[in-house]
C-alpha cells in the first residue's frame, strides 16, 4: 500500500519449506488451506482478501491517500484506484458459492456470527476466526480461566456488506479477545451500520479536480 513498512506476511509453500531443508508433508496442504500452520496475515491482507470475494474475483490495491493537494494552488489531484489482475479461476460460480456460505455465517441460525446478522437490515457476508497465541499439547484442553491474558487467542472477523451489492469491507482483530463471534463481529457490525446506514456520517466536501476552475 501507499505507506512504508508494510508486512509481507507469509503464505507457506513447498518451495518455501524446501529452502529451509525441510520436506512438505501432505497434511500441511490441509492445515494451510484452513489458515493454520505457519501462515501469517495482517489485518490489511485479510481485508484485501475478503474484498477480492466481494468484487467477484477482482482485488484492489489498498490505498490510504485519497488525493494530493497542491499547497500553492490548493487544487486536488485524486488518486485513481488500482486493481490487480482478476483471479484466474476455472469456474467463477465457486465465488458465488463461497459468498453464499459466508452470508450464512451471519444469517443462518447455525452461523457463528448469527448474533450480528439476525437483525441486520442488510445482508452481511463474513467469517469468524481465532488466531492462536500459545500452543498446547495434542489432546490437551485450552481453558481461558486462569490463563494470562497475553496468551489468550486473538479474535477475528472479516466481512463485507451488503452481500449482494458490497459497499464496505471490514477486518477486525481483537487482541486476546478469545472468540471472533463475541469480540470481533459486533465491532464490524457497528462499522458497517455506520457506513451503510449513514448514521451520523460527517459531511464530505467534494474535491476539485485538476480540470475544474
Amino acid at each position: 500500500m501507499d505507506l512504508p513498512g508494510e508486512s509481507e506476511g507469509l503464505l507457506p509453500s513447498v518451495a518455501w519449506k524446501e529452502a529451509r531443508g525441510l520436506k512438505w508433508l501432505p497434511g500441511e496442504t490441509v492445515i494451510v488451506g484452513i489458515g493454520q500452520g505457519p501462515i501469517l496475515a495482517t489485518p490489511l491482507q485479510l481485508a484485501s482478501a475478503i474484498t477480492a470475494l466481494a468484487n467477484r474475483g477482482v482485488r484492489m490495491r489498498p490505498q490510504l491517500v485519497r488525493a494530493v493537494v497542491d499547497p500553492v494552488t490548493q487544487q486536488a489531484r485524486e488518486l485513481k484506484p488500482q486493481a490487480y489482475p482478476e483471479l484466474p479461476l476455472k469456474d467463477k460460480t465457486h465465488l458465488e458459492t463461497m459468498i453464499e456460505y459466508l452470508t450464512e455465517v451471519a444469517h443462518s441460525p447455525r452461523g457463528t456470527a448469527y448474533g450480528i446478522g439476525h437483525n441486520a437490515p442488510y445482508k452481511i457476508a463474513g467469517k469468524t476466526g481465532t488466531a492462536q497465541v500459545k500452543g498446547i499439547a495434542q489432546g490437551a484442553k485450552y481453558s481461558e480461566h486462569g490463563t494470562p491474558e497475553r496468551f489468550r487467542d486473538h479474535a477475528l472477523f472479516i466481512s463485507f456488506a451488503p452481500a449482494d451489492q458490497p459497499q464496505v469491507a471490514v477486518a477486525v482483530i481483537v487482541e486476546n479477545g478469545g472468540h471472533g463471534s463475541s469480540a470481533a463481529a459486533p465491532i464490524a457490525r457497528k462499522i458497517m451500520d455506520y457506513v451503510i446506514l449513514a448514521k451520523n456520517l460527517p459531511t464530505v466536501v467534494p474535491l476539485k479536480s485538476e480540470n475544474e476552475e
